[in-house]
């Protein structure tokens, strides 16, 4: 047996303004599942978070929320800079902008519309001897 992947679940409180964020902040595809739509699946590059609707909005709290800092999502990239410039130039807010962190990652964060935190992340070069 071997893992393949594993995709985080966030609850949301609007379907399509899910979509388009994922579409349009982030250059994902999405499918919708369910009549009408209450699942659904954001891809890109074989990487996948799932979301599903949340009848009770009140209800969603990101993780940040209770620990102060920490993501819902955590997305590793081979190009973390280029990923950024993306991001950038699709006009989408940054939670946090591009940084080196203490734990081996360059990264930086966004926020989906329901607040969740979505961070993108590298490892840092290994020093050359």
């Amino acid at each position: 047996m071997r893992i393949e992947q594993a995709a985080p679940v966030l609850l949301v409180s609007d379907m399509e303004r899910t979509v388009a964020w994922f579409g349009d902040a982030l250059g994902w595809e999405c499918q919708l599942h369910g009549e009408p739509a209450n699942f659904g699946i954001a891809s890109r590059d074989g990487a996948r978070i799932m979301f599903a609707l949340c009848g009770t909005p009140q209800a969603i709290v990101p993780n940040w929320r209770i620990v102060d800092s920490i993501w819902n999502v955590y997305i590793r990239v081979d190009d973390v800079d280029a990923a950024y410039a993306e991001i950038l130039e699709r006009g989408t807010a940054i939670d946090y902008t591009l940084c080196d962190q203490p734990w081996g990652m360059r990264e930086f964060g966004v926020q989906d519309p329901d607040g969740h935190d979505i961070a993108f992340g590298q490892p840092l070069a290994a020093p050359t001897p």
